[in-house]
């Protein structure tokens, strides 16, 4: 652990002192200090650490010796930043951490009773050698309704340490889109924390394709009675990629839904990990809350490790979870062999419906054939039979 802080203070102590000096909202600099001061004393997390356990990102950092990438804009667009900023938990690790401490915060804010049309879209593109932390941070008024694009690009060996904020107000309802399809030597980690108000509705799918080593955590808490939450998600990989999601879910009050959908597709010897926690506190009667985590693995090599939770302190609930890891169905398969289809289409095309489940939420049209195109691309799928 030493050797890795001194290591660490070595490539960002100097520019995080050019950043703190940039910063002139006093607030946000107090929190920037102490984001980094947890980052410097706790380094990256470890394996030992049980959210980490399957997950290593030891020797990883080396990725960053490059430039540090934060934009000019980044000083303060908005007088609500550092208030919002202290609802972000930073000590949930030194990624997390070291995110606050270099943020360059984006700002969205979807008025109040308002409907839009267009989709908001934040594009991230990260350049080779250069470590990148965006924090979004996004307020949905009450009775606003909004579509957010999230997507990430790289090219070839980056870092890109993210964290998006979202707040939604009462009766307010936001579709999430979060695509990361970054280079195969990148390394990414990505935050998303969102509280719910009364009759609100956040509705988001993830897919993760690229990076070397990607991880994903989201967090969600019900701040009042009513709100639902239907999060989804697709990681498709293949060589040597690993993927981490980790979820948490927290009703802590009445009548509130979340429903959870995983599917994983892995080849060659790639690996996911998938954790999901939800938690029903004891005044949370009248709570439905479904997860699911479903694995097709394609190699013998590909390896899973899922582990969906619930904890449950109330008799008053809809409660369910399960978790699946298999191949493909021999009577599928068959069935598809019986109609002339060649062994190898055969699988692709199932393959292919098992991802599709995810992608087919996305409601809007360009992202979706982008990303069918990207999967049937990954299967090296020939639709001629």
């Amino acid at each position: 652990m030493v050797s890795q802080q001194l290591v660490t203070e070595d490539i960002y102590s100097n520019t995080f002192s050019e950043i703190l000096e940039q910063t002139k909202d006093a607030e946000l600099k107090e929190l920037r200090q102490k984001a980094f001061d947890y980052f410097t004393e706790n380094g990256f997390p470890t394996v030992k650490n049980e959210e980490w356990k399957y997950t290593n990102v030891s020797g990883q950092w080396s990725v960053v010796n490059g430039q540090i990438v934060q934009s000019p804009k980044s000083e303060v667009q908005s007088p609500k930043v550092a208030g919002l900023a202290q609802h972000f938990q930073f000590d949930r690790n030194g990624f997390t951490a070291l995110n606050l401490a270099f943020a360059d915060f984006t700002v969205v804010t979807i008025p109040k009773e308002t409907s839009l049309n267009k989709p908001i879209e934040l594009n991230f593109n990260a350049n080779e050698d250069t470590a990148n932390f965006p924090h979004i941070i996004i307020i949905a008024e009450a009775g606003s309704k909004a579509t957010i694009i999230e997507n990430y690009e790289s090219e070839g060996k980056s870092f890109t340490n993210t964290a998006i904020q979202i707040f939604l107000e009462p009766n307010a309802n936001l579709t999430h889109y979060r695509v990361q399809k970054e280079s195969p030597e990148a390394f990414h980690v990505g935050t998303t924390e969102v509280e719910l108000s009364s009759g609100s509705l956040y509705n988001s799918t993830n897919v993760n394709l690229g990076g070397a080593i990607s991880r994903h955590d989201v967090h969600l808490k019900f701040t009042a009675e009513g709100g639902e939450a239907y999060i989804d998600g697709l990681y498709m990989l293949n060589g040597n990629q690993h993927h981490d999601t980790h979820s948490s879910i927290d009703h802590a009050l009445p009548n509130c839904v979340s429903h959870q959908t995983y599917k994983g597709v892995l080849n060659d010897k790639s690996r996911g990990v998938f954790n999901g926690k939800v938690f029903v506190r004891e005044n949370a009667h009248g709570t439905d809350a479904q997860q699911s985590n479903k694995n097709l693995l394609l190699s013998n090599d590909a390896r899973v490790d899922t582990k969906p939770q619930l904890e449950i302190f109330n008799d008053d609930v809809k409660c369910s979870h399960g978790a699946t890891v298999g191949q493909l169905e021999d009577e599928e398969l068959f069935y598809l062999l019986s109609r002339g289809i060649s062994e190898n289409l055969a699988k692709n095309l199932l393959t292919y419906g098992f991802a599709e489940e995810i992608i087919n939420k996305i409601e809007i049209e360009e992202i979706k054939k982008d990303l069918d195109a990207m999967v049937l691309n990954r299967l090296d799928v020939n639709l001629e039979v």
